[in-house]
């Protein structure tokens, strides 16, 4: 409607600007409605940033090199993030860890204002009402019900029952944009097995990538005693390995092989290094049990996500650009919230089920000590759940992944064909 270049500036200035109120909070409520405001903008800045690299980078070799440094730094930023928060927050306040942003985002206010040329859209689609509310309350009631069982259960009302209204709003969500004369995701989008098989893929990544972020930095601080900075540092290997092999995969093996191995191995080599993370103890050291699963971890990464935000905005119209890079920050976003809230909940069941069966053994050991050996099952739990989803991940990346290169052995489909069909009618013919 707006323009990618509009829509990205008018993202990256709400973000900053949301970010100053929430570092200036006064209280719990405003910093809430600040974080509110950050995901809306977020949500404005994110899919017009990728837009713009589908649409600029078209060439394989130039595409493979831009995507690679996009996965790299959607994968490891969530690392840097917490090395830079944690130094914030040590030696300035937290409130800076909001305050930061501005200088982010200003340094790429100023470039894209410059640089970035105007892309008005050709085609001025219509809104589609019903299909915005219909997939937001069904991503609300799903990730709702995901964290409310951490305190309720899973036999609670209030779980189950937002459980089955965000399954139940999804299908219906997909049987209306099969209806809807302009549906907010084209089924043409997302029928396709790559670009399928790289949402699926995207959504599983994130899941398990935030569920060590999360857990990792629970055990580094409450076991290991590590600093908010420490804990930063510590996350760095994960983070090397993450961006050597996002740029490597896309620029040297996805031309060769395709998406397809690379996925599937990729979600293995994860799934290897999470299995690895969860035989830690109260007493296991950094180097000895975290060190080595987190570089197989974040090289394992690497060979998905720069892959599948590659392949999920392959092959698409210019007019889906928008679409499909929505649909990737949508499962990245979605991977995160919904693994980030169904893995707490795992945490939270399995670290009171320990205290519950171990009473009579904390009197003797002491409750201090009890409560390690709690933490310490929890964190295991955690991580062996967080493998199954790497695992899963690899078996649904295989299957839905065609073989071989981006853009070779291609039939097209019937869906093809009609948009080739209503581009060429659409396309004005200009005198040689």
């Amino acid at each position: 409607m707006l323009g990618r270049k509009v829509t990205f500036l008018t993202g990256l200035a709400g973000f900053a600007g949301v970010s100053a109120i929430g570092g200036a909070s006064v209280n719990f409520a405003m910093l809430i409605t600040a974080r509110a405001c950050q995901g809306a903008f977020a949500a404005l800045l994110v899919p017009s940033a990728l837009s713009l690299l589908t649409t600029m980078f078209t060439e394989q070799k130039d595409r493979g090199k831009a995507f690679g440094i996009y996965g790299a730094i959607a994968g490891a930023g969530g690392a840097v993030g917490l090395l830079i928060g944690g130094a914030l927050t040590e030696y300035l306040s937290w409130r800076w860890t909001l305050y930061v942003n501005l200088i982010f985002a200003g340094l790429a206010f100023t470039g894209g204002a410059l640089l970035l040329k105007r892309q008005p859209s050709q085609v001025k689609p219509r809104l589609d009402v019903p299909g915005a509310l219909l997939v937001s309350g069904a991503v609300f009631c799903l990730v709702y019900g995901f964290s409310n069982a951490a305190t309720h259960s899973w036999h609670a009302p209030s779980t189950y029952g937002f459980l089955a209204a965000g399954v139940a709003l999804g299908v219906a969500f997909a049987a209306w944009q099969g209806r809807a004369a302009h549906p907010l995701l084209p089924p043409r989008v997302v029928l396709d097995r790559n670009r399928g098989g790289a949402y699926a893929s995207m959504l599983i990544a994130t899941a398990g990538l935030f569920g060590i972020f999360l857990f990792l930095t629970y055990y580094l601080q409450q076991t290991l005693g590590y600093s908010p900075l420490v804990t930063g540092y510590a996350f760095l290997p994960m983070s090397g390995g993450l961006i050597v092999m996002a740029n490597l995969s896309t620029t040297v093996l996805m031309p060769r092989f395709g998406p397809k191995p690379l996925i599937a191995f990729g979600m293995l080599a994860a799934a290897g290094g999470t299995a690895w993370l969860a035989h830690l103890g109260p007493h296991t050291g950094y180097t000895a049990g975290v060190l080595g699963p987190l570089i197989l971890a974040g090289i394992g990464l690497g060979m998905v996500i720069a892959p599948a935000i590659n392949t999920g905005t392959f092959g698409v119209a210019p007019q889906d650009a928008g679409v499909a890079s929505a649909t990737v920050t949508v499962g990245q976003m979605l991977g995160a919230s919904v693994g980030t809230s169904l893995l707490n909940t795992i945490f939270t069941a399995a670290v009171t089920s320990y205290l519950t069966a171990h009473l009579a053994t904390g009197r003797l050991i002491g409750r201090q000590a009890l409560t390690g050996l709690a933490l310490a099952h929890g964190y295991d739990t955690a991580f062996w759940w967080t493998a199954g989803i790497f695992a899963t991940g690899a078996v649904i990346g295989g299957a839905l992944l065609r073989r071989g290169p981006l853009g070779q052995n291609r039939t097209p489909s019937p869906a093809d064909d009609r948009v080739i069909t209503a581009q060429t009618e659409a396309t004005p013919v200009r005198p040689a």
